[in-house]
């Protein structure tokens, strides 16, 4: 189905906002435990899996629900989606993200703000168990983000045209990935996912916002989701 241009540009504002909206308030909500001492990984995990849900459920009849850069160029690559819509699909999911980081800064305000504002927007490399501690270097990130967003890309180029109970496999991928390869990186799986709420977080002068560690999350799941791609197109021949 080819989309339709307004309607589809507002369908991946609206799923990405919502998408990332949940998943920063899920972070935020762990670190800040403002209620019933909120678990912190178990909830960072099922909390991104559940935004996940509610984004592609409120969008995928308006756009097909991408929601994520990576997704889009690995489909367009694959000849599964027009090129000529590539540039209004990234400009949308780009100002989704935005606009969820902002309604979640926005909800958190004074929780954040009373902490220092820390880094509840944009992944970063975890801490590795060391007397003193240090963090894993890029590589282990790197190689996280690829095989999830390969993971990722896979369950949606199998689940095909499932209607409304792809949004279920699609959550459910991404708790999973975020179990299992969550550690080294913290799985953004999706450039608008870390890029755009990173750019708020330097507007708002959090620490760390501008490192150039924001070239993982915005390479990386592009070569996981291509390589998902390159292996389902190999393998139905």
């Amino acid at each position: 189905m080819t989309p339709i241009a307004p309607r589809a540009f507002w369908g991946e504002v609206l799923g990405t906002s919502l998408l990332v909206l949940l998943t920063v308030g899920s972070t935020a909500n762990a670190l800040l435990k403002p209620r019933l001492e909120a678990i912190g990984y178990d909830a960072l995990a099922l909390g991104s899996g559940l935004a996940v849900l509610v984004g592609v459920l409120a969008s995928r009849p308006l756009s097909g629900a991408h929601l994520n850069p990576a997704v889009t160029l690995a489909l367009a690559a694959g000849g599964f989606f027009p090129w000529r819509f590539v540039p209004l699909y990234l400009l949308a999911q780009g100002l989704g993200g935005f606009l969820g980081a902002g309604g979640a800064f926005l909800a958190y305000r004074e929780g954040l703000m009373a902490q220092g504002m820390p880094n509840v927007f944009s992944t970063g490399p975890g801490f590795l168990r060391t007397e003193p501690e240090t963090l894993y270097a890029w590589t282990g990130p790197a190689v996280a983000e690829t095989l999830g967003t390969f993971a990722l890309m896979s369950v949606i180029l199998a689940a095909g045209k499932d209607g409304r109970i792809v949004a279920l496999w699609l959550a459910l991928t991404v708790a999973a990935v975020g179990y299992g390869l969550g550690g080294p990186g913290g799985f953004a799986l999706n450039p608008a996912r870390d890029l755009a709420p990173r750019l708020l977080a330097w507007i708002l002068g959090v620490e760390g916002a501008g490192s150039s560690y924001f070239l993982v999350p915005a390479l990386f799941p592009v070569l996981g989701a291509l390589g998902a791609v390159g292996v389902y197109r190999l393998l139905s021949r």
